[in-house]
This record gives C-alpha cells, sequence and structure tokens, in this order.
C-alpha cells in the first residue's frame, strides 16, 4: 500500500497562447468607415503629370482636366463564432466565458492584418531578387517610391512592413541601432509596435506571406497607397447564455475590405530569411 496520495494543483487563470492579438497595420492605412452597402470608393486625384501651357496664339490660356481615379473596396462579412456548453465551462480549468471572448477578438484582428496585407502583395512594384535585409536594401525601396513622387519625407505617413529575419539583419547594422542615427534604441528598451527610423514607421510583423523562408513579402509604403474599409460600428464582440440549450457564446463580427489606391507608392521587399529559423 502507497504511503502518500499526492495532490495536483491546477492554476484557475489561463495562460493565453502565443499567437497575434491585435491589428498591427489598421494604422498605418487609409481607413474608411461605411454607415451602408458594400462597398466603399476612394478617389485618387492628380494632375496626370500635367505641365504649364503658354497662351495661345489665339489669346486663350489652354484648358485641361483633373485625372480622377476611384478605387472600390468590397466589403465581405467576416465572423468568428465560439461556443461551450455549461458543463464544459463548469469542468474544465479556467475561465471558459472569458477564454471565449480574448480569442475570438483575436481571430477577428488577425483577419484585419491579413486582408491588408493581401492587398499590399497586389502592388507590382519590387526590389528584384529575394535578398537579405541590409541598409541597402531599404535605402534602394525608398529611392524607388520617391522616383514616383511619393512624398517620402512625410514621416507620419511612411511604413515598412517587414519580417522578425528582416529586423535582425538590420539590428545588424549601426545606422539602425546607434543613438546618432536613431531616438529609441532596441537594445536598451522593450520592442515598440512601430519604430521610426530612416524617415519610416517599421512594424515587424508575424505573419507576413513566406515567413522564415526564402521568400518574404515585406513591403515599404506611402499610407495613401491602401485603403481599408469597415463597417461603422467596427468589430461587434458580443457575448452571450442561451438558455434554453444551456450553452455560452462569443461571437466577434466585421464587415471589411482593402484595396491598393496607388501602385506607385508601394515597394514590395523580396527577403530571404531562410537563415533564421529553428532547426
Amino acid at each position: 500500500m502507497s504511503d502518500t496520495a499526492f495532490q495536483v494543483q491546477y492554476r484557475k487563470e489561463a495562460i493565453m497562447g502565443f499567437e497575434q492579438g491585435v491589428s498591427q497595420l489598421r494604422h498605418s492605412v487609409l481607413t474608411e468607415a461605411t454607415f451602408k452597402g458594400n462597398q466603399a470608393t476612394f478617389l485618387v486625384a492628380d494632375s496626370g503629370g500635367a505641365t504649364p501651357n503658354t497662351r495661345g496664339v489665339n489669346g486663350l490660356i489652354p484648358a485641361r482636366s483633373d485625372n480622377n481615379n476611384q478605387f472600390t473596396a468590397t466589403l465581405v462579412e467576416w465572423h468568428d463564432l465560439v461556443r461551450k456548453t455549461s458543463f464544459n465551462i463548469f469542468a474544465s480549468q479556467g475561465d471558459g466565458r472569458r477564454i471565449m471572448q480574448m480569442t475570438t477578438r483575436k481571430v477577428m484582428n488577425r483577419k484585419i492584418d491579413s486582408d491588408i496585407l493581401t492587398e499590399l502583395q497586389n502592388a507590382t512594384l519590387t526590389t528584384g531578387g529575394a535578398v537579405t535585409g541590409s541598409l541597402n536594401l531599404v535605402v534602394k525601396s525608398k529611392t524607388i517610391l520617391g522616383n514616383n513622387s511619393v512624398d517620402v519625407d512625410e514621416e507620419d505617413n511612411m511604413f515598412g512592413v517587414i519580417s522578425f529575419a528582416f529586423d535582425a539583419y538590420l539590428m545588424q547594422i549601426p545606422e539602425y541601432t546607434r543613438a546618432d542615427y536613431v531616438e529609441s534604441k532596441p537594445f536598451n528598451q522593450p520592442v515598440k509596435k512601430f519604430k521610426r527610423w530612416a524617415g519610416i514607421n517599421w512594424i515587424v510583423h508575424p505573419n507576413i506571406s513566406g515567413k522564415g523562408t526564402a521568400l518574404e513579402y515585406c513591403f515599404l509604403y506611402h499610407r495613401n497607397a491602401i485603403g481599408h474599409a469597415v463597417n461603422s460600428g467596427e468589430l461587434q464582440a458580443l457575448a452571450g447564455y442561451h438558455e434554453e440549450q444551456d450553452y455560452s457564446w462569443a461571437r466577434t463580427t466585421s464587415y471589411m475590405g482593402s484595396k491598393l489606391l496607388q501602385n506607385s507608392g508601394v515597394v514590395v521587399m523580396k527577403h530571404d530569411g531562410s537563415a533564421y529559423v529553428a532547426s
């Protein structure tokens, strides 16, 4: 007969698993609230590259029209619904209702970023074949935008979305970390959502296409190049209880759509991140 009776202690509070829980890209694009309908149309207006004219021989100044282009983002309804019976909540470890509410919001926030990243990938300006992150790659990308008349000096509107591997390569160049070049010091403080360097707000994103491979899709862009439409009520984050069937539920819903507005305002930086993966 055993003379011991070990007790197992279960922690009451759940430890949330590692997953992206907030939208990191929503604030880097033009966001339009849609009050009715399933489409949001963005107007992009410019002169069409017009140049001044002298007065004609008839004494009149030649007239021209502005170059107006409309781009439509089609909204799609997206939902995430999680459900648990009251018995499962009662018998399981942790606060089941709170867990449902937290996970369903995270699912929708990831969808927002996925929607924007998918549209960014429709851009056709690239830096060429995939290479590892470097100062030259950043400068080249910014130069491509500048050559397309993008206002690269508007620091509040310039964004770079890169992988953790891309960021790892940048960490190894002095211009990215030395106090002479940047105000924030990445080795002395927690990582921020946006790090401003070289006139660009950098977002290190965990879910870019191709992450951890020899072809990661990273981006440098101006805010006005991408539009994101969402229903005026934004996210619906609801929770409730069904008395007849005795279960609790949590649902998050959003109507959203993204659209590439100006191809000249996005550069696709093809990056080789294959060296920074687990063995």
